[in-house]
């Protein structure tokens, strides 16, 4: 089994404040509340998750929440893989890195890529074409002044790109002209996984280097590379470096599908992963928390 962390875009209001009343999530939530010095239950409404800041730290809440939920009730995962921030609660999940440390860093990598790109800039989604033609259009749409970068790989057909908000929006108008059946913009303010946050990647490596890193207690899937990690340096490596370069999601994941993986559980809050599976891999079972309920979930995991 599989458990898979949905990254930005995936956020919803109230999402904190609707986990499951749980032992172990509420003391999650006390826990994060105190490293981070504020109660993280008044991050997750429609104002607040505004903030790129706000929207990373509570997703990473949500997953680990989720995440330490289910293992506490006999659910443990053989493989974890994040998309994009979602890395963080992975690498929290196979206890690489510890929930404080992950905490503090997320919080600053939020806030340094609102930062970096306050305004003016975005993320959209593409369905229905193939990687090359999306590689030719960008490469024949993207201007000096508003270039657009492929960003993730989510699927053989999905893919989203970064950039500008003008140049996005004009470059998913193509998308539509040339066939694609969806092709519209992310509720993302920044352009992740692109050359834009090179800085920003830095900066996290900056910070990470003097963090304490463990050896995976199961696979970690890098985003950056699709590789099955186990070397700390790596994993750091990965953490720190994605946010500037692009996400191989379907890569990743189609890589524990031939490592045997048949059951994926995303976990709270997203089901976009879920999804995303459906598509890919119909001979492999795939479940998300917040589509069937943490109990249902259990029960179907237990029958499988």
């Amino acid at each position: 089994m599989a458990f898979l962390f949905p990254g930005q875009g995936s956020q919803q209001p109230e999402m904190l404040n609707t986990l499951p009343d749980h032992p172990i999530v509420n003391e999650t939530i006390d826990e994060a509340s105190e490293v981070l010095d504020e109660n993280v239950k008044n991050l997750d409404d429609v104002q607040k998750l505004k903030s790129n800041r706000n929207v990373q730290v509570c997703l990473l809440i949500a997953g680990v929440a989720t995440a330490r939920m289910l293992k506490s009730e006999g659910v443990r995962p053989d493989m974890v893989a994040g998309h994009s921030v979602g890395a963080f609660g992975a690498a929290v999940t196979a206890a690489v890195l510890d929930f404080r440390d992950a905490l503090l860093v997320v919080r600053r990598r939020g806030q340094w890529m609102e930062e970096a790109f306050p305004t003016g800039y975005g993320m959209g989604v593409i369905s229905g074409l193939r990687k090359r033609k999306v590689e030719e259009i960008l490469e024949g749409e993207s201007g000096d002044n508003e270039s657009v970068y492929l960003a993730n790989m989510n699927s053989i057909d999905q893919f989203t790109i970064s950039g500008t908000t003008e140049g996005v929006g004009h470059v998913l108008e193509v998308m539509r002209k040339e066939g694609a059946w969806k092709a519209e913009r992310l509720n993302v303010n920044v352009p992740s996984h692109c050359p834009l946050m090179e800085k920003v990647a830095e900066r996290l490596a900056d910070i990470l280097k003097d963090i304490p890193f463990q050896p995976p207690t199961v696979p970690y899937a890098g985003n950056r590379n699709a590789r099955a990690l186990r070397d700390t340096n790596a994993i750091k490596e990965d953490l720190a470096e994605s946010v500037a370069h692009p996400v191989r999601w379907h890569d990743a994941v189609s890589l524990y599908y031939e490592l045997g993986a048949r059951l994926f559980l995303e976990v709270l809050p997203g089901r976009v992963l879920t999804d995303l599976n459906f598509q890919s891999f119909p001979t492999a079972r795939s479940l998300s928390v917040c589509a069937s309920g943490w109990q249902s979930a259990q029960i179907l995991i237990n029958r499988a």
